[in-house]
């Protein structure tokens, strides 16, 4: 048998499902045994359930192309040969959390793309760069479920990823005021421009619940693990309108900050150009040699050119300058279905395995 840890794909038909098995195509550590959908899938081939709706640049890796797809539900089934699972299933929030913790009490890991475990309070929600420490509370989490090894861990959404990172970069010099307006691409609604026709030359100011996920969730990233479970910091205000645009993929911020202390633009710079975390330490698989980049250009970062730094892993920084009613004001532009999601949660997974989270059954 393989020395890869063995993978089970939940939803592995949508868009994010269909982006997690891109990545683990030919990746070094995990390959991909299961994939679950819904019961209208399940019984055909990955191929034939996908059909036409394969949304990736590439084809359908030839390594999933013939594995039957099971239903997502038969938990026992999916769970029974696999190591952990990443989860992407199209449900209501309810449903989710509850499929979810039943993966988890099966002793299976699960690694979930999904919003509905984020305030979860015994529920890590990690960027890995930014906040691995929220891995302790996992030990809490399974004293809840019941488990020895099975547990719930998940990504952030991926609005907020163009800016997240530049202010932790920034945190001694005490960003508390943040205003934020994000430009986001169609491929976060799992659509592109075929399905999605009105799109085309259109921009349309509202994302349902996109603009509390923006405001809130940086502030559980930035928390705090207390007494079994994570506190949300409330050392920032931060306030979003969330516009959907048309682009295929790339989140764009365009974002204005007020610190306490009073940083210099090349302090600014210096702080986001040699940010890094445990993943560039551990040099996980998927982790950006450089998690940042500042761009000098005017014109940048954009998405045509810029979108897939560090293979859609960085993030991109720039027209960082002084602002006549807030201290900085400047854009971030991230890879919404890599760094944003997809990509975000196997580099967890990654990070879970280096630290003895995720292991062989």
């Amino acid at each position: 048998m393989s020395e890869k840890l063995q993978v089970a794909v939940l939803g592995g038909t949508g868009m994010v499902g269909q982006r997690f098995i891109s990545i683990l195509n030919n990746h070094p550590w995990f390959e991909v045994k299961t994939i679950a959908a819904s019961p209208r899938s399940a019984g055909q081939t990955y191929e034939e359930a996908v059909g036409s709706r394969w949304k990736m640049d590439g084809p359908i890796p030839e390594s999933v192309k013939n594995i039957v797809v099971k239903d997502v539900t038969d938990v026992k089934a999916v769970s029974e040969d696999v190591d952990f699972v990443l989860s992407a299933v199209n449900m209501s929030k309810d449903e989710i959390k509850a499929i979810e913790e039943e993966y988890a009490k099966t002793e299976t890991p699960v690694v979930s793309n999904n919003s509905a475990h984020r305030w979860t309070p015994d529920v890590p929600m990690i960027i890995p760069e930014i906040n691995p420490e929220h891995m302790d509370v996992i030990e809490f989490q399974k004293k809840r479920l019941g488990t020895n090894a099975g547990f719930i861990a998940v990504k952030p959404n991926c609005s907020i990823q163009s800016y997240t990172p530049a202010l932790t970069a920034w945190k001694e010099f005490e960003p508390y005021e943040m205003v934020a307006t994000t430009y986001q691409a169609i491929s976060g609604a799992g659509k592109n421009f075929e399905e999605w026709p009105e799109m085309v030359g259109n921009v349309i100011p509202f994302i349902g619940g996109e603009e509390e996920k923006s405001e809130k969730e940086p502030l559980r990233i930035w928390g705090k693990v207390e007494n079994g479970v994570i506190v949300p910091s409330n050392d920032m205000k931060i306030t979003c309108q969330c516009i959907r645009i048309p682009v295929l993929y790339g989140h764009t911020a365009a974002a204005f900050v007020k610190f306490r202390k009073n940083p210099t633009k090349e302090q600014l710079v210096e702080k986001l150009v040699n940010f890094s975390g445990l993943p560039q330490k551990l040099e996980l698989p998927s982790a950006p040699k450089q998690f940042i980049q500042y761009m000098e250009e005017e014109n940048r970062p954009q998405v045509t050119l810029d979108v897939n730094y560090e293979n859609g892993m960085g993030v991109s920084i720039g027209r960082l300058r002084e602002d006549t009613i807030y201290d900085w004001k400047f854009v971030g532009l991230s890879h919404n279905t890599l760094r944003g999601a997809a990509g975000g949660a196997v580099e967890c997974a990654e990070l879970l395995k280096a630290s003895g989270y995720i292991n062989k059954k």
